[in-house]
């Protein structure tokens, strides 16, 4: 599966050095897979939830920074569309926050 914005991932580990690790895994696990539906995703990632849109959310180093993909299963493309502490999670909507309404 092919990641949008691995540059966003890395703008952030060099703010937030600490999710650095658990990005990296994210990132390698989504970048080997070949998933077909949100469940396999979902089964693969412990804590990580369906907020809706083609969305899931996953908890980055134990949950102190979120993070918000949308899928396209057919093209096999994950778009990542937010990251940030949990309290900036907390101020936007899951469904519908996009990558240039926000910044890392």
């Amino acid at each position: 599966m092919r990641i949008h914005a691995l540059k966003t991932l890395k703008q952030f580990w060099v703010a937030y050095p600490d999710a650095e690790p658990n990005l990296r895994h994210w990132y390698g696990k989504i970048e080997g897979g070949n998933f077909k539906t949100l469940q396999e995703i979902i089964a693969s990632f412990k804590g990580a939830d369906y907020v809706g849109n083609e969305r899931i959310v996953f908890n980055i180093a134990k949950n102190k920074y979120r993070l918000i993909a949308a899928f396209n299963y057919e093209f096999q493309l994950c778009f990542v569309k937010f990251i940030g502490t949990h309290a900036a999670y907390d101020g936007i909507d899951a469904k519908t926050v996009d990558f240039n309404s926000w910044k890392p």
